[in-house]
């Protein structure tokens, strides 16, 4: 039976120095979930302008239904402008306010995070109490809540992160993250494998994600831990890549696979985004399978 996601925030165009791709963390997610054949779907909101056309034309093209995505008459269609380093990694200027700042909970999307089997979502898209209160108020009806952490400072609060996180089935972090987190909430650890259980007692959550970059990921699933060490790429940039790889993992763990199976296969799938342009780039199956086993 095909498994349903339901991302919510937001939808945007990043923009590089030489050109522009369609992005936005939870979009990345529901464009890859669509590629692995998962029913993907996501709510948020564009402007009435031309690049908010051109969004969802590419959106649907590309398999997320896009009926869940308002247009706003008044705020603009997101832009991120895209900074790269020599090594490829990026770092983001996020205009305010736009069209994904102001999505409204409506009750036929409740019916629908109600119905399917999973929602994702972030803490950039509640930069504004619009989106805020709307997320808020559709966590409650979602079956298994994974938050993907994605810190954009100065876009977030520690009580606004411990809310979500206390709410939360699943919590995806990159080392950074869960290190800055883990201090604020007073952790006396130092280790990633404590702080990763000690978030984990602290919000009663008992499915946690920390990404390493190059380093690859740690996945604690039911109090047991595992480990992938990385894949050796040479790196185009890293957009989208933690986005690729959460889908990649949940589109294994919600079918039941085995949490080695998909962990593997999540960091594999980030890989071949960090060494290909932009952060959808397409990948076949087969594309992945030949990348996890070369000979």
């Amino acid at each position: 039976m095909t498994k349903k996601i339901i991302c919510f925030g937001e939808v945007l165009f990043d923009v590089f120095p030489t050109h522009q791709k369609i992005g936005g963390a939870p979009l990345n997610v529901a464009l890859r979930l669509a590629s692995l054949g998962i029913d993907a779907q996501i709510i948020s909101r564009v402007g009435n302008d031309e690049i908010g056309k051109e969004l969802l034309a590419f959106v649907k093209k590309n398999g997320v239904v896009t009926d869940t995505i308002q247009v706003d008459k008044n705020a603009s269609t997101g832009q991120v402008i895209v900074q790269l380093n020599e090594k490829g990694t990026a770092s983001y200027t996020i205009n305010y306010p736009v069209a994904w700042d102001k999505i409204i909970c409506i009750p036929e999307d409740e019916i629908m995070v109600k119905k399917a089997d999973a929602l994702v979502f972030g803490s950039l898209a509640c930069r504004d109490s619009v989106s805020q209160d709307s997320l808020l108020e559709i966590i409650n009806y979602a079956k298994y809540a994974v938050f993907d952490v994605n810190l954009r400072a100065p876009f977030y609060t520690k009580e606004l992160l411990i809310n979500l996180m206390m709410q939360s089935d699943f919590i995806k972090f990159n080392d950074e993250e869960l290190y800055e987190i883990s201090a604020f909430m007073n952790s006396p650890y130092h280790s990633l494998e404590q702080n990763i259980l000690f978030i984990a007692t602290q919000t009663n959550t008992k499915h946690i994600c920390v990404t390493k970059g190059n380093h690859g990921a740690v996945l604690c699933y039911n109090e047991k831990m595992y480990y992938n060490s990385g894949y050796k790429i040479n790196v185009v940039d890293t957009v989208g890549s933690g986005d690729s790889f959460l889908a990649g993992l949940l589109s294994k763990l919600l079918k039941d696979a085995n949490p080695q199976e998909a962990i593997d296969f999540a960091c594999a799938i980030g890989a071949i985004v960090a060494k290909n342009e932009g952060a959808n780039p397409k990948i076949s199956n087969k594309e992945i399978s030949a990348f996890m086993n070369p000979c």
